[in-house]
């Protein structure tokens, strides 16, 4: 068992927060197994670099999100479950709410901007939970924030909050059980709230690993915050990942990002396409393009920085229908 920190509240996940929120968790959520990449184009890497992907595309829901979700509704009482929840996204939070919202008895509103894509939509409705479209993202939190106020739904964030950092921290506990000697993680970014929840988990245990967030250019909220020192608002998101398309970065997961994440790097949506048909043509993988960031980071702008180290990349999830799936790569030119 790692050390505990103890202390009272914190700006941030304490490991003895983590391995709680782990042990609500477990058997609610999978543990997602991690395996090593060793062919294609990680072969064409320096011989002594170790690529390991941390497969969350395999969790309940097809994404991480379900972690944060279910930790957060959990902790609701008997009123607020009666009043039920409500949230905004662009789909794979959506799907989480809905599932997690229905196992624990309440009911979901879901604010999900109309370009989401057709087979997270239909997943949300198989759960039962009630679909909001907007015609923006800014435009479904604020639908979701009115709904707050209106009717007393409890707001399940999708990137921001302690109990959502808690739940995405337990991937970082899970990664450092299962590969030892870690060098780097690389984490897509959002809102922040994996790469913050899972870098907490990751420095605590080892402040010597390095921790990258990575963001689309087109939806580079929290490199803008990192720039600025302070949380930034982004006019508008123009990229294929719209899993990491947050408008803004919020106050939480901005410090606990600054706290424990080394640097927040971009990538440009060619190159997550890229690193979707590397992941399908090796690994065998269907990955959205959010879950694709991580490659295209590690063979992009932090490839020289991490040559020979033993490097874990989280594929955070892939709820892509088919035709789109298709589409992407079919653009793509070798």
């Amino acid at each position: 068992m790692f050390q505990v920190r103890q202390g009272a509240e914190s700006p941030y996940p304490l490991l003895q927060d983590i391995e709680g929120a782990a042990g609500r968790l477990a058997g609610k959520v999978l543990q997602t197994p991690v395996w090593r990449w060793q062919t294609g184009i990680a072969s064409q890497l320096s011989p002594q670099t170790e690529v390991w992907l941390k497969l969350e595309l395999f969790q309940r829901t097809g994404s991480f999100k379900l972690r944060g979700a279910l930790n957060c509704i959990q902790a609701l009482d008997d009123a607020a479950l009666a009043r039920g929840v409500v949230t905004a996204s662009a789909g794979n939070h959506a799907v989480a709410v809905a599932y997690a919202a229905r196992t624990a008895g309440t009911t979901a509103k879901l604010a999900i901007p109309r370009h989401a894509s057709p087979v997270r939509v239909a997943a949300c409705r198989d759960q039962g939970a009630e679909l909001l479209f907007t015609d923006t993202i800014h435009q479904a939190f604020a639908l979701a924030q009115q709904l707050v106020a209106d009717e007393g739904r409890s707001m399940v964030h999708p990137f921001d909050g302690p109990l959502t950092a808690e739940g995405t921290a337990t991937i970082g506990l899970e990664l450092m059980h299962q590969v030892q000697e870690l060098d780097a993680v690389i984490v897509p970014v959002g809102g922040g709230g994996l790469c913050g929840g899972i870098a907490s988990a990751v420095k605590q245990i080892n402040p010597s690993i390095q921790v990258f967030g990575v963001e689309p250019y087109g939806a580079d909220a929290m490199h803008r915050s990192f720039q600025a020192g302070r949380p930034q608002v982004l006019e508008h998101v123009d990229t294929v990942a719209d899993s990491l398309g947050a408008p803004y970065a919020l106050d939480y997961s901005y410090g606990v990002c600054r706290r424990f994440v080394d640097e927040i790097v971009r990538v440009k949506d060619d190159e997550m396409v890229a690193s979707m048909h590397h992941l399908f043509r090796d690994m065998k993988l269907v990955a959205e393009p959010a879950a694709a960031a991580a490659t295209a980071a590690l063979l992009g702008p932090v490839r020289e920085r991490l040559d020979g180290m033993r490097v874990a990349l989280i594929v955070c999830g892939s709820n892509i229908d088919n035709a789109r799936f298709s589409e992407l790569l079919a653009g793509y030119v070798q």
